[in-house]
């Protein structure tokens, strides 16, 4: 059984916050303000049918789209008008609905490669290889090696990412969104294409990882088991407008909710 505790709000500091954020794509409305706050170590679900902009929240957050209106602010500095490399070096990191490897890359070079925002060397030292290159080259090599040994991948490091199991390239790119030593982590559906097995796994690693990593989480999922299984609060999104929000007990029962999902209220 998954127990998750934690202390009251009041002792953590709030480390990112969105205000009336909204996104059009030409006229058509995706997301419309939309409102979050979380806290240091949360782990809170954004969930909602199809095209409700969930995802869009995501690639807002971390700089893929820039939102039209309001503001995101990530331990009080603005990440609206950022790109993706200046967002993933305040310590963001994110996983994607679509798995994104290096398909044909090495297992440990996937890693590596994420390393690479945030390295101490110029790239003439690169191109003559002096030492602090060579420094940084084993820094990044050694704690890549470090992650897939916590995700008990580290017997894969020399294999393609291509031919690993649907289940561990999703460990797999968790492992590479931590190796930028985020403070908040996004998780776009790590569940999808998983069976019931893999999925209680996975509710166990991502508790496992927020205490371990000290991580705040957001994590967008269709999985309900998983959803109502870790996360602290829930926010539910429909044709990108927050329907409700709330702890999962309230959202199980919220007559808006289950409207957007089944189609219409159960009769009582």
């Amino acid at each position: 059984m998954l127990i998750v505790t934690r202390f009251p709000k009041q002792v953590y500091m709030n480390i990112l916050k969105a205000t009336k954020v909204g996104h059009r794509f030409g006229g058509l409305r995706v997301v419309e303000d939309f409102n979050l706050e979380l806290y240091e170590g949360d782990l809170v679900g954004v969930i909602g049918p199809n095209g409700a902009g969930k995802t869009t929240v995501f690639n807002l957050i971390t700089g893929v789209y820039r939102a039209s209106s309001g503001s995101i602010r990530f331990k009080g500095t603005e990440l609206v008008g950022k790109t993706p490399n200046q967002i993933a070096a305040l310590h963001i990191g994110r996983t994607f609905q679509n798995i994104r490897l290096f398909r044909d890359l090495s297992v440990l070079d996937n890693v590596r490669i994420a390393h690479y925002s945030q390295v101490d060397y110029t790239p003439w030292e690169a191109l003559l290889h002096l030492g602090r290159f060579r420094r940084e080259e084993q820094r990044v090599i050694d704690h890549a090696r470090e992650l897939l040994a916590i995700f008990k991948l580290e017997h894969l490091a020399g294999e393609k990412a291509k031919n690993l199991p649907y289940g561990l390239q999703r460990r797999l790119e968790i492992a590479r969104a931590l190796a930028i030593s985020p403070e908040l982590l996004l998780l776009d559906e790590p569940a999808a294409g998983m069976n019931p097995r893999e999925i209680d796994q996975l509710m166990e690693l991502i508790l496992w990882v927020r205490r371990e990593f000290k991580l705040t989480i957001l994590l967008i999922e269709h999985q309900m088991k998983l959803v109502m299984g870790i996360c602290e609060r829930i926010q539910v999104l429909d044709f990108g407008v927050t329907l409700a929000e709330g702890p999962p007990k309230l959202i199980q029962n919220h007559p808006r909710v289950l409207e957007a999902y089944l189609g219409e209220v159960p009769v009582k």
